[in-house]
């Protein structure tokens, strides 16, 4: 069931990329289009290598810095670029490379919920922020992160090397897989306003 649950996901983000970089040619300005764009990639960026999910990080950071260029109150843009920060800061093994990364994204969140105060989620975002250092600390302790490549629920879920590691692999799951769902939600939510049918999912064999 996971292995179906994550080929839809691949299925539905890797045709909302495609469907906004087509856009992008037509509108390069729309930023509501950047910024479901640059969350298709950090979705993406969940099924790749370790270098390339972090190409794929820049990519929808580039994308979403783009979007707040064209609109800097743009709320939702700030809080994926947050979300894009604090991956990117996960998987670098590095500890003050990664703070750099986590205290970029504690302001995108700070600005976000600025902007929109009664956003929960963004509140939400910008209270785990402040702990990110920490739980950094302790993941790596356990050993490099991968990427999830194929099965299983998120870049969360990596290493799980017998039950001494099923607490890290928890924590993992609790850090990615509430950051990349909730990245996820709002790409989905942002293309069903655009219209757009989420792709048909293949006939069960």
């Amino acid at each position: 069931m996971d292995m179906q649950s994550d080929f839809d996901r691949l299925l539905f983000f890797e045709h909302a990329r495609k469907t906004a970089e087509t856009a992008y040619a037509t509108d390069p300005l729309d930023a509501d289009n950047l910024t479901r764009w640059g969350g298709a990639l950090l979705e993406l960026s969940q099924f790749q290598s370790v270098n390339e999910s972090k190409k794929m990080i820049s990519d929808a950071i580039s994308k979403l810095e783009e979007a707040l260029e064209v609109n800097p109150q743009k709320h939702d843009a700030m809080w994926c670029l947050g979300n894009a920060y604090t991956s990117h800061g996960f998987l670098n093994p590095d500890e003050d490379e990664a703070k750099v990364y986590f205290d970029k994204a504690a302001l995108c969140f700070h600005q976000a919920v600025d902007a929109d105060p009664e956003n929960e989620l963004y509140q939400k975002s910008y209270e785990v922020s402040s702990k990110a250092s920490e739980l950094h600390a302790q993941i790596h302790k356990q050993g490099p992160i991968q990427p999830a490549m194929g099965p299983g629920p998120s870049t969360a879920a990596t290493s799980t090397k017998g039950s001494k590691k099923k607490k890290s692999s928890d924590l993992k799951y609790d850090i990615f897989g509430w950051v990349i769902l909730a990245v996820g939600l709002v790409a989905w939510v942002g293309f069903a306003k655009s219209n757009m049918p989420p792709p048909a999912h293949p006939p069960p064999r």
